[in-house]
């Protein structure tokens, strides 16, 4: 199976999935925009603004590193999401470059992303931490890293939070495969569980079985993506400073829910 077919079966799994072929029109923007520090404190204030209209607080109320913060997060989600799918549940992880990608500015939701022209690597009987290899070398390094250091330097926001926000972003695909294809899980796990194991996202996150007669596994960071920052926000499921009561609860709030 080539990328285009991979994306095609990773996009079923939803927006965040979801990758569509470049089509040239009008709004398209280049990916290499976002590694321009005006662009991406565009996007930060767009989101900023948006979170003030929701909330009615003061604008000076939002911390603007924490928004930061939280819309790489989505960056990241968006960048990785379609790649991991791709390789679990279509059989071939697409190599992804950023001249070979656009994006559509939107004030809210899952950022629009396009593609054109991109190899694959089979995944199908390839060893999970072969894939993980070429996940980490092709996407974390050459697609998310640039980015990243956009994000770190512009927001002065630490290395190790960002690179949390990746392991967020792969641990949050895999349960979203998880709990859409069953039979998926397990490769998705596996291939997550693997480049955790790799430089740059060693000893940023765990990822956690509950429960040994099912194939769920999820994500538990060694840091925060500062959402609790933002007022109202809390802790998600999987930051660090989430009481283990509540993440236990979380656990068996998805493990119960019916099929």
């Amino acid at each position: 199976m080539g990328s285009v077919e991979a994306l095609r079966v990773a996009s079923r799994l939803g927006p965040y999935f979801e990758w569509e072929p470049w089509d040239a029109e009008p709004g398209w923007l280049p990916l290499s925009a976002l590694l321009d520090e005006r662009m991406v404190a565009a996007r930060v204030e767009t989101a900023r603004n948006t979170l003030v209209r929701m909330s009615g607080l003061d604008r000076e109320a939002i911390e603007e590193r924490a928004v930061a913060s939280i819309t790489f997060l989505g960056l990241a989600s968006r960048l990785l999401s379609p790649l991991l799918g791709a390789a679990a549940a279509g059989q071939a992880l697409p190599v992804p470059a950023i001249s070979r990608l656009w994006w559509r500015p939107v004030p809210g939701g899952p950022i629009p992303i396009a593609y054109r022209d991109l190899t694959s690597i089979p995944c199908a009987g390839e060893p999970s931490h072969v894939i993980a290899d070429r996940l980490t070398e092709t996407a974390t390094f050459g697609l998310v890293q640039p980015l990243l250091e956009v994000f770190r330097s512009r927001f002065a926001l630490s290395p190790h939070v960002l690179w949390g926000n990746v392991a967020s972003a792969l641990g949050g695909a895999a349960g979203m495969i998880a709990d859409l294809t069953p039979e998926h899980a397990a490769r998705a796990a596996e291939i997550v569980e693997a480049t955790l194991c790799r430089p740059p996202l060693r000893a940023t996150a765990d990822l956690i079985r509950p429960d040994p007669g099912r194939e769920r596994w999820f994500l538990v960071r060694r840091n925060c993506c500062l959402y609790y920052r933002v007022p109202g926000g809390g802790t998600c499921g999987d930051c660090v400073l989430t009481p283990p009561e509540d993440r236990q609860r979380y656990w068996r709030s998805v493990l119960n829910r019916p099929t």
